[in-house]
């Protein structure tokens, strides 16, 4: 049976300073990172085959980052629809580095891109989550994502389910504050909500 899937790594950028060297032509922060990883058991104790993953980066490529629309949340509805409300970034690109997804993300002025501009800015680490459709197989103890995959979009969220997949600012020596960490999820959503928009969990 098909299920919303929604799968969480680390969002470890490449060492790039934030300066105009990584901001796109509007002056939008641009992050490059690891967007997910195939035939690698995640932090749900799933595993994406890469043939199945290989032929979804393919159909994004070809269909929301050529045509401009590869929009992404900040934290994700378990829902198969993107609220452009809550569209934080855009991905202008995406490549295989071994059996790692990269991309290259372009963080737009919006009231949630705001917010995650600002905990870059504040050495703020934050996740990367895949957000797709489709059904699983138990395969010993791993969950193996089946043939009917079909991905959705990338949202930055706050908890990671995969070791390595946070996103922070490369040129950060700040270390990581736990304490803050488990706070991000909740400033968010009071911030939201003092605004108006409120997600619906």
């Amino acid at each position: 049976m098909r299920q919303v899937l929604i799968d969480t790594q680390l969002f470890q950028l490449n060492p790039l300073q934030l300066t105009e060297a990584i901001k796109g032509p509007n002056g939008n922060l641009i992050v490059e990172g690891r967007l997910q990883t195939a035939e690698k058991q995640n932090g749900n104790g799933r595993e994406y085959p890469r043939e199945i993953l290989e032929r979804e980066v393919d159909k994004y490529k070809e269909g929301p980052i050529a045509e401009n629309r590869a929009l992404g949340e900040l934290d994700h509805p378990d829902s198969q629809v993107i609220n452009l409300k809550n569209v934080s970034h855009n991905i202008k690109d995406i490549w295989w580095d071994g059996d790692d997804v990269v991309g290259k993300i372009e963080i737009l002025p919006t009231p949630s891109g705001n917010i995650l501009l600002e905990l870059f800015k504040n050495g703020i680490t934050v996740g990367v989550s895949s957000r797709g459709m489709g059904s699983l197989k138990q395969m010993g103890e791993t969950l193996e994502v089946q043939d009917d995959f079909e991905l959705l979009c990338w949202d930055f969220v706050s908890t990671p389910s995969t070791p390595g997949a946070y996103v922070k600012p490369v040129n950060e020596s700040k270390n990581f504050d736990v304490a803050n960490y488990a706070r991000i999820n909740e400033i968010i959503t009071e911030i939201l909500c003092n605004n108006g928009c409120c997600p619906v969990m």
